[in-house]
């Protein structure tokens, strides 16, 4: 979520709209984390696949019905490969991008590396939450949050210089600054309250960096498309894909994490 300089009172008109919907969704995304099994399989499956569908409809919009067909393929796998965790079953993950990559004649490159991306995040987010258990992905959701509420709130009040003008315009070093700090505090509360130790801290605070940089790389891509939202899915959020882009840049690096690098104490 970009965070924008004060400018005038119009700053703060669409806060109710936001809380509100946000609210909703915290809702029933803290049912499907604390349940677990099948019901998080279940949201994830349905997430990724409609974020498929946001990102094929802001590269071709004229063909919604493609776009609807991706999104049941990349559901299809995912639901697969809930039962085939191989590195075989893993290659399916291929499959919606590269058939979506085919059909286009345009942004081909685009569309196959958001679209892996999203379908990896989301089975990566499924691996976490059967692996490591509900405190683990209780702890990466708060880095984002944290990050994206301190991040948002900062940047509106003190505003600033601009962190990346040309791919985010409206995200500031005040608010990007005010998310790393955000991130720190999480994991702080984490390594006292759990046996993850005080690594735990600065591994948050690069979390939420990675948490940042998948919403400047959507931010990048609906300026590629000339688009303000991914969608118009949720009121005062844009789509799914504006709400989950940083849980997406987050859930990969944690990828990244897990299974390049040996990292102690991150497993509470």
């Amino acid at each position: 979520m970009a965070d924008t300089p004060p400018s005038s009172p119009n700053n703060w008109d669409d806060l109710t709209v936001r809380l509100m919907s946000g609210a909703a969704m915290m809702v029933v995304g803290a049912i499907g984390v604390i349940l677990g099994g099948v019901w998080f399989q279940m949201m994830v499956v349905f997430v990724t696949a409609v974020m498929v569908w946001e990102l094929w409809m802001m590269i071709r919009p004229e063909s919604a019905t493609s776009g609807m067909l991706l999104a049941a393929g990349g559901a299809s796998v995912m639901s697969g490969l809930l039962l085939d965790q191989t590195w075989v079953g893993l290659l399916l993950l291929l499959v919606v991008p590269a058939i979506g990559a085919t059909y286009l004649k345009t942004e081909r490159i685009t569309f196959f590396i958001f679209a892996l991306g999203i379908q990896l995040a989301g089975w990566g987010l499924v691996q976490f939450r059967e692996d490591y258990g509900f405190t683990w992905i209780l702890w990466m959701i708060l880095v984002v949050v944290a990050t994206d509420i301190f991040g948002y709130f900062a940047g509106r009040t003190f505003g600033g210089p601009k962190f990346w003008p040309k791919v985010s315009p409206k995200k500031t070093w005040s608010g990007t600054t005010a998310g790393w700090l955000a991130a720190g505090v999480v994991g702080a509360i984490f390594a006292v309250w759990t046996n993850a130790g005080w690594v735990i801290v600065p591994i948050s605070m690069i979390l939420s960096f990675a948490s940042q940089m998948g919403d400047i790389a959507e931010s990048a891509l609906k300026r590629r498309m000339g688009v303000k939202d991914s969608s118009a899915l949720i009121p005062g959020h844009g789509g799914l894909f504006d709400r989950f882009d940083a849980l997406l840049g987050a859930a990969l690096f944690m990828l990244l994490v897990a299974y390049i690098f040996d990292v102690p104490g991150v497993a509470f």
